[in-house]
């Protein structure tokens, strides 16, 4: 893998050999070696180990675990270690630990206790991270650089008086003055208007609503927060091994962090991803999350962490049938991952995780899951010529993320119901079962290239950007309603869209829970909206009920308007894709088409030309039959037409 220096594609786990006696070790490497590992991440979770007292270091058991890593042929993805502070340093410093909207101050036993604006502990993470670096910049071992772990799952804010200090510093530098904060804010409002910047604080639990405006500045914040405090360990690393590319593991479509702006700041795209195997429909949401993941730089990325089979934080985890493991992790390359790893390594023995599943179980290697792991090694090395390929989509779902928080604000909203993912997901779904490829953009890129633009929701909205797009444009219900501040535009929704899409909405008509509204492009659920259309022409109407025979979904040039949450809506659209059986998943790489049966049946396929299958080098054309839970990944000949 180019962006690792390590050839063909990554196999490995996180590995965590501090929890085992050092006489295991050697098996541990000797086992990888056999199963094809080929990178294995280190020290997620060692400060205390590392760093058993202020400033005095124990290498030596991490020298020894690098080292026999590297005579195996396994690579490190070595971590910072920052993920979680230290007991001395929570003792000595406890303003490190976070603090909830209530005031409470979180205790030390978990993970990620920490405050992401603590001056302190982002002194002592980055003098770990220095020391790190400093350690085994030069060690044959090291591929790649894993800071911290997960931002956000566990402490996405901190509302103490450090937090109040540095949001009130971030508000400085966003608005210059109180008078265009108060502006920003719409202040006047039940009287909250401010005189000096000293008097904001986070928004901490209040007697009613608090202001909108507010919540989605301190989102913004809490993501710029977090981020800021990767961008000091990763500038220490930068300056020690500029050549070693550095990564921090996504969390697939996490509402608390923008990733546009954190992919920036890395070399190499990771994410966790953990599909429920007890919900059949579970293959297309973590697909769209790759999506994501593969669009965020426009290249391969790395599925960083996966379960073998149940995870443990689950209130029933239910393991992974036969066939499961193989299939879900050839769903991560087929979307653009240039490798598989998995948590963990060696499944632990005590503590929260010692249920979750690893590639080598309690049972050691008698089990169905070792023959997992190693039927899986073999695979990654017979489909090694796809590292590197990448893949060319023709439509796009718009995600923002300042949208998003300004559309999930807690309160004041006409209804709660309208969910960011669930309405990715009502686009994404349809096209997904017609083996459409699809890429996540950002509104203010340049959307020309792309045939079709899907903007499920964009609540907050500019529009400047969406004048980019060449072929279909699509924007779904409620957007353009409010400006990057949350202030309705003029005129009410669309706002700075109106002349884009011809059409006025007169009044939002959320739907009660469990009502249906009917239209002739099909039922909606949810969310309707009375509309005016001014110089439009109508594509469905709304039939029966308050908004019989007034307008559902409209028109103007290349641009529809859809007022309402259709079951299918890309049905009123006309996108090209394949004719598959319900269950069987395609996507494309290049040249190599991935064929994926999430059924319990076999199906039947007619191949759109033929190839080779690189899983058993079978020459295949025609109609051809996938096994359940089985795959196919064709190499088709370079002359072969790219279909959708």
């Amino acid at each position: 893998m180019g962006a690792t220096r390590v050839p063909g594609l990554l196999f490995g786990g996180d590995y965590n050999p501090e929890q085992w006696p050092e006489e295991v070790w050697a098996e541990d490497v000797r086992l990888m070696a056999e199963a094809g590992v080929n990178m294995a991440t280190v020290a997620v979770f060692s400060w205390s180990r590392l760093e058993p007292r202020p400033g005095v270091y124990d290498w030596g058991w991490l020298d020894r675990v690098l080292d026999l890593l590297h005579e195996h042929g396994i690579a490190a993805d070595l971590a910072t270690a920052t993920a979680t502070p230290p007991p001395w340093l929570v003792r000595e410093h406890p303003e490190v630990m976070p603090v909830d909207a209530a005031g409470t101050r979180l205790e030390f036993g978990s993970r990620q206790g920490y405050c992401p604006s603590s001056p302190v502990f982002k002194e002592h993470a980055v003098r770990l991270a220095r020391a790190v670096a400093e350690r085994y910049k030069d060690h044959p071992a090291l591929a790649m650089w894993h800071i911290s772990n997960e931002y956000a799952d566990h402490t996405l804010e901190c509302f103490c008086p450090e937090s109040a200090r540095h949001f009130r510093t971030w508000l400085g530098k966003r608005y210059g003055s109180i008078e265009a904060l108060n502006q920003a804010w719409g202040t006047s409002c039940w009287g909250q208007h401010y005189t000096s910047l000293d008097q904001v604080e986070p928004p901490r639990k209040a007697p009613g609503p608090v202001n909108p405006s507010q919540l989605v500045d301190w989102r913004r914040f809490c993501s710029d927060a977090l981020l800021e405090l990767f961008g000091a360990e990763k500038s220490v690393l930068r300056e020690i091994t500029p050549d070693i590319p550095v990564t921090t593991n996504f969390m697939s479509i996490l509402h608390g962090l923008d990733y546009w702006k954190w992919a920036a700041e890395e070399d190499l795209v990771s994410d966790d991803a953990y599909p429920d195997p007890a919900d059949p429909e579970s293959h297309v949401a973590v697909a769209l999350s790759y999506d994501l993941m593969r669009s965020l730089k426009r290249k391969p990325w790395l599925l960083l962490e996966s379960a073998p089979s149940a995870v443990s934080w689950r209130e029933v985890n239910v393991p992974k049938p036969p066939g499961m493991m193989r299939l879900h992790s050839l769903q991560a390359l087929a979307h653009g991952s240039d490798g598989v790893m998995f948590f963990q390594w060696r499944q632990a023995a005590y503590g929260p995780e010692k249920f979750h599943s690893a590639m080598l179980p309690h049972g050691g290697t008698a089990t169905r899951g070792w023959q997992d792991t190693l039927r899986l090694g073999r695979d990654l090395r017979d489909l090694a010529e796809i590292a590197g390929t990448t893949t060319k989509a023709d439509v796009a779902l718009i995600l923002d993320w300042d949208s998003w928080w300004g559309l999930e604000a807690p309160e004041s909203m006409p209804s709660n119901r309208l969910r960011l993912k669930e309405l990715l997901l009502s686009w994404y779904a349809p096209l997904h079962a017609r083996g459409v490829n699809v890429d996540l953009a950002r509104p203010d890129e340049d959307l020309s290239g792309y045939r079709v633009v899907i903007a499920p929701n964009l609540y907050m909205c500019t529009a400047e950007s969406l004048r980019t797009v060449t072929g279909q444009l699509v924007v779904g219900p409620f957007s353009g309603v409010v400006d990057p501040n949350d202030h309705v535009h003029p005129g009410g929704a669309p706002g700075p869209l109106a002349d884009l899409l011809g059409i006025a909405v007169d009044e939002f008509w959320p739907l009660p829970d469990g009502a249906t509204q009917e239209t002739t492009a099909g039922t909606a659920r949810t969310w309707a909206e009375w509309i005016r259309v001014q110089d439009a022409e109508v594509v469905a109407t709304y039939q029966g009920g308050e908004l019989d025979g007034l307008p559902a979904v409209t028109r103007k040039g290349n641009a529809y308007y859809v007022s309402c949450l259709l079951d299918d809506p890309t049905a009123i659209l006309s996108i090209e894709g394949l004719d598959l059986p319900d269950g069987v998943e395609a996507t494309r790489r290049e040249n190599y088409l991935f064929l994926l049966n999430h059924a319990t049946t076999p199906k039947k396929v007619i191949l759109p030309a033929p190839g080779r299958d690189l899983l058993t080098q079978q020459d295949l054309e025609g109609e051809i039959e996938i096994a359940p839970r089985d795959a196919i990944v064709l190499k088709e000949s370079s002359d072969t037409p790219v279909y959708p």
